[in-house]
């Protein structure tokens, strides 16, 4: 004899798992079963929102009452497309050959096509889009009140105006139909500027007071400059497209070195500036009394630049810390300053991790931020004796060339490197005086002088540091 769980097998019914247990069915098992089947399906297929992704960008893929969108694209019946046309039930209108004029044309031509027979007989719809341009009329008491000129006859501006309403002021349609042959020979520009001039003339003549004019104007001037340049522009022979190139990297190089040298006037302005501010520091510190001293730091503390040695950072946060924690050099300081402040350390004598206690902690930071302000200042002095020395050589080498036309100075100060020969671009020949007055604004140096130049600068700052 069959059992409950046997019926349930057979219906395909899954229900709680106490009614499995007793193998019984109740009456909505058997009413409705879909449901169940439905609602266990939406529970299996369940997908978790990955972590990160956006709520509307999921919703994109799918929903949870779907499945997962598929791998490759499928055309399925759901969407925009349908299937069949849906016709309606009414008659199809019926269309008729029929003839047709174009009220743009003024020849009578007749044409035929095909067109609802309920439109039979009304214009043609595209005669709509037969714009012409307005020409002005004037007449012949007008021509010899306003617009007589010497220079043209009343034949030839009727011959122009005619023109002009023929090809829709295309002037140069209307140039090359021109009667030459009857007629002085004229330019595009002479037609339109005569055109132009008898337009602006009746306009000012036939306008009402008090209305706002709106009156063409025409530069004749400017266009024939402005295609003399085109001509010449087009005309241009490869070299001298090749020096205008050359010319124009000149410049963009120029510019620069120029922005280079500004930006190195300014940190060398703020170097000395935060040198100044802290020796007025020191001074002011020193003649305070001992009892006021910490008020008047907290007080009357200077504004000191960034850029002004080392800023160590303060710790104020609540918690346990240890006072050798200031000590430490923060970040922004790069390896290079870490190696020279220590050399400078060892150089002087002083113990690179002396004991943390209050007053030698401030002391230490002073000395060590008082070093790297002296080593950046002794650096930026020497990049600019170094620019220096080459400019001074550079107008040494311009005034024996003879490009500057003065007579040769002795410069003074150390003997000068010998100049880097003067590189020609390829295609123009090597013309020695304009590479020398281009170059005079300041070669841009290269890495292997860079780093002989701070090398020995460091040592030099080192050496200074160290006598007293």
């Amino acid at each position: 004899m069959a059992t409950g769980a046997d019926v349930r097998d057979i219906l395909e019914l899954g229900g709680p798992e106490g009614d499995a247990a007793s193998g019984t069915i109740s009456k909505k098992d058997i009413i409705n079963p879909d449901k169940k089947k439905s609602k266990k399906s939406s529970e299996t297929l369940t997908f978790k929102r990955p972590e990160g992704m956006h709520r509307e960008v999921y919703a994109l893929l799918y929903s949870d009452k779907k499945d997962a969108p598929p791998l490759l694209p499928s055309d399925t019946g759901q969407g925009y497309r349908t299937v069949k046309a849906k016709l309606g039930s009414k008659k199809v209108r019926p269309w008729k050959w029929m003839p047709f004029t174009n009220p743009a044309r003024k020849d009578g031509a007749m044409f035929f096509h095909w067109r609802r027979a309920a439109e039979e007989g009304k214009d043609y719809p595209f005669a709509r889009f037969n714009k012409t341009v307005q020409v002005p009329v004037y007449s012949e008491q007008e021509y010899q009140l306003y617009l007589h000129d010497d220079a043209w006859t009343k034949a030839e501006t009727d011959h122009l105006f005619d023109l002009s309403r023929r090809f829709d002021l295309r002037f140069v349609v209307i140039h090359d139909r021109y009667d030459h042959q009857q007629f002085k020979k004229r330019s595009v520009e002479d037609l339109k500027e005569r055109y132009y001039h008898i337009c602006a003339k009746l306009a000012n003549v036939r306008a009402v007071p008090g209305t706002d004019l709106k009156i063409p104007v025409f530069d004749a001037g400017h266009e024939r400059r402005r295609k003399e340049q085109l001509e010449r522009l087009y005309n241009r022979t490869p070299e001298q497209v090749a020096e205008e190139e050359y010319l124009l990297q000149e410049l963009r190089k120029i510019e620069a070195r120029k922005k280079e040298r500004e930006k190195r006037s300014q940190d060398l302005q703020k170097l000395i500036t935060a040198a100044d501010t802290t020796a007025e520091q020191r001074r002011t510190e020193r003649k305070a009394p001992k009892k006021k001293l910490p008020q008047k730091k907290e007080a009357e503390k200077p504004a000191v630049p960034e850029t002004a040695g080392i800023k160590f950072p303060d710790f104020k946060s609540a918690g346990v810390t240890l006072r050798s924690q200031r000590m430490k050099l923060p970040s922004s300081v790069g390896q290079k300053k870490i190696k020279a402040l220590e050399q400078m350390l060892l150089e002087l004598g002083v113990e690179l991790s002396p004991t943390p206690t209050e007053e030698l902690v401030h002391m230490f930071n002073e000395l060590r931020s008082d070093l790297v302000l002296l080593y950046e200042l002794k650096q930026a002095c020497a990049n600019c004796e170094y620019e220096l020395q080459m400019l001074r050589h550079r107008h040494e080498a311009l005034a024996r060339a003879g490009v500057l036309g003065g007579p040769t100075t002795p410069a003074s100060g150390p003997a000068p490197a010998p100049p880097e020969p003067a590189v020609s671009e390829p295609g123009l020949g090597s013309d020695p005086s304009k590479d020398a007055i281009i170059d005079v604004v300041g070669a841009p140096l290269t890495p292997n002088s860079r780093k002989r130049r701070e090398s020995a600068s460091s040592s030099s700052s080192v050496k200074k540091a160290k006598k007293p």
